[in-house]
């Protein structure tokens, strides 16, 4: 299909588009000085603050990752000087130990500065220093800032030296909230309530507690038999492990039986003479006769391995 030619423009169709592009190279150049002076208000207006903020969010960033930095370092320089005491005191060099730990526990409340003080109480009761101890005990205990941890073994330890000028309710008001099921000093805490019990009468809950305490895993061995026995004593029973030595040593079901030892080498040669055995006295007898040790039921205590069978 043809295409109809194009007309040739005139002379004034070429000026009214001439005209055209010259009005629309105006307005583009109109509309960028527009937006040019727009952009100078607006920077004129909000530069100095803007700028203001970008400098300050940068110092800001740049002082927390020093903070941060300076922190660390702190913390690894105190940690260092916490050891170095330690080794003095492990060392018997108390006098520079405890320079080292006043240098500590003058550092705030930070958990290095706890600790510092909870070994110079400690120190000051193995030293017999039992008052200043607990004294130093309760300032930890007060601490608002410290751990709470460090908190209820400060209480712990302050009851526990001071326990004979305490009045029961004043150990059993310290020490409750420490010896529930499942608390860190559960153990350590519930025993001295539990006496705390006893001095008031309430052996009703004494025993339970001691029971408790016997009966959890986690306990010390040598704190579950002290308790063991208290609490047998007051007629609780709290021994939970005593039918598992006479289950193991019950023959189990399909189990070949137990061979019986072999004979010794002399009844092995042949019976002896009748007048070898007319001639043993009672005694002799006796002691021939190998003696078979009695197991009692002790909680707690170990089976006796079976004696190892000789094969002819």
């Amino acid at each position: 299909m043809a295409l109809r030619p194009t007309p040739p423009q005139t002379r004034a169709q070429q000026l009214a588009a001439q005209q055209a592009q010259q009005g629309d190279a105006f307005l583009r150049e109109v509309d960028d000085a527009l937006r040019e002076d727009q952009m100078m208000s607006a920077v004129r207006r909000y530069g100095k603050p803007v700028g203001a903020g970008l400098v300050l969010g940068l110092a800001a960033l740049g002082g927390y990752l020093w903070w941060g930095h300076h922190q660390e370092q702190q913390s690894a320089t105190r940690a260092e000087q916490l050891t170095i005491a330690l080794d003095q005191i492990e060392a018997s060099r108390t006098d520079l130990a405890n320079k080292t730990l006043d240098g500590l526990a003058a550092g705030g409340d930070s958990g290095s500065a706890v600790v510092a003080r909870l070994v110079e109480a400690g120190l000051l009761a193995g030293q017999g220093k039992a008052q200043d101890a607990a004294t130093r005990y309760a300032a930890v205990a007060a601490d608002a800032n410290a751990p709470q941890t460090y908190r209820d073994f400060a209480t712990l330890r302050q009851v526990s030296l001071n326990y004979d000028q305490m009045k029961p309710e004043e150990v059993v008001t310290k020490l409750k909230p420490l010896a529930a099921p499942g608390a860190p000093w559960f153990g350590a805490a519930g025993e001295l309530l539990g006496l705390a019990y006893l001095k008031q009468g309430k052996k009703e809950l004494a025993a339970p507690l001691f029971g408790a305490i016997a009966k959890d895993k986690d306990q010390p061995e040598s704190l579950r038999a002290r308790v063991r026995q208290v609490a047998s004593q007051l007629g609780f029973d709290a021994v939970d492990d005593v039918a598992r030595p006479i289950e193991m040593n019950a023959p189990q079901p399909g189990a070949a039986p137990m061979a019986a030892p072999a004979a010794a080498p002399a009844a092995a040669a042949g019976p002896a003479p009748a007048s070898a055995q007319a001639s043993r006295s009672p005694k002799a007898a006796k002691a021939a006769t190998p003696e078979i040790p009695l197991m009692v039921g002790k909680p707690g205590a170990a089976t006796p391995a079976a004696p190892a069978t000789t094969q002819p």
